[in-house]
C-alpha cells in the first residue's frame, strides 16, 4: 500500500475531445485511492483551446470554458490551480489523457513535433524528472512527455497505442515508443521512473481493459516513489 504517499494528478479539463478523458481520470483516482495514496488534483487556470460538442464531435464557435473549472467537475471541486502547485510536496505525478493534454497542456494536436508546452506544465513536469520522482502518463500524455524531454538527450521508452502517425512523431522527438497490443499493457522506463499505459489510444478498448492498464500503471508509479 502507498499509504502516506502524496500524489499530484494533473487534469486537462473535462471531456475526452477537449479536456481530460473522464473515464481515465476517474479510474486513475480510483486506483490511487485503492493504493491508499493522498491525492491532490491540479489544472491550468485559463481558457481551454476550444469547446467541442461531445455529441457531434464538432467544435462550438463562440464558447469559452475554463480548464480549472471544467476539471473541478471530475475532482468534485477539490482541485487547485497549477500555479499553486509545489512539486516538492509530492512523491509522484500522474497525468490522465484526453485531447486536452494535446490541446491545452501543449499544441501537439495541432503542431505535432513543433508544438510548444504551456510554461506552467513544462515547469511542473520537469521538476519531477529533475527530482527523479516517478511519473505516470496515460493515453496521449506520453506525447507531452516526449515534447518536454526533447533536446535533453534522454530517450523515454513509452506507450502511445498503435497509431503510426503518432508513433512516428514521438520517434522524431527522440522518444522510444513501444508497441503494445492492448490497453492492459504498461511500459516502465526505469531510468526516468516513467510509467505509461495506452488506455483509449486504442479507440475500441474495453473499459475493463483500460482500468487494468491504469491500475497497473499506478501501482508501478507508487512502487518507485
Amino acid at each position: 500500500m502507498a499509504k502516506g504517499l502524496n500524489v499530484a494528478v494533473l487534469l486537462a479539463g473535462c471531456g475526452h475531445l477537449d479536456g481530460a478523458e473522464i473515464r481515465e481520470s476517474v479510474l486513475t483516482l480510483l486506483a490511487l485511492d485503492q493504493q491508499g495514496a493522498n491525492v491532490q488534483c491540479f489544472a491550468l487556470d485559463r481558457d481551454q483551446h476550444h469547446v467541442v460538442n461531445h455529441l457531434t464531435g464538432q467544435a462550438v464557435e463562440g464558447q469559452h470554458r475554463n480548464i480549472l473549472e471544467e476539471a473541478a467537475r471530475i475532482a468534485r471541486g477539490k482541485i487547485l490551480p497549477l500555479s499553486e502547485a509545489d512539486p516538492k510536496a509530492f512523491d509522484a505525478l500522474v497525468m490522465p489523457g484526453g485531447y486536452g493534454v494535446a490541446k491545452n497542456h501543449c499544441g501537439f494536436a495541432f503542431n505535432g513535433i513543433g508544438a510548444d508546452v504551456a510554461p506552467e506544465v513544462l515547469h511542473f513536469v520537469k521538476a519531477f524528472f529533475e527530482a527523479k520522482k516517478p511519473i505516470g502518463a496515460i493515453c496521449i500524455a506520453p506525447a507531452l512527455i516526449a515534447l518536454i524531454l526533447k533536446n535533453t538527450g534522454q530517450s523515454a521508452a513509452l506507450t502511445i497505442g498503435n497509431d503510426k502517425g503518432t508513433t512516428a512523431a514521438l520517434k522524431a522527438l527522440g522518444a522510444d515508443p513501444q508497441d503494445r497490443d492492448t490497453a492492459r499493457d504498461v511500459v516502465v522506463d526505469e531510468a526516468l521512473k516513467l510509467v505509461t499505459t495506452p488506455a483509449y489510444m486504442f479507440d475500441d478498448a474495453r473499459l475493463s481493459d483500460v482500468f487494468v492498464g491504469i491500475e497497473r500503471a499506478v501501482a508501478e508509479v507508487l512502487k518507485r516513489a
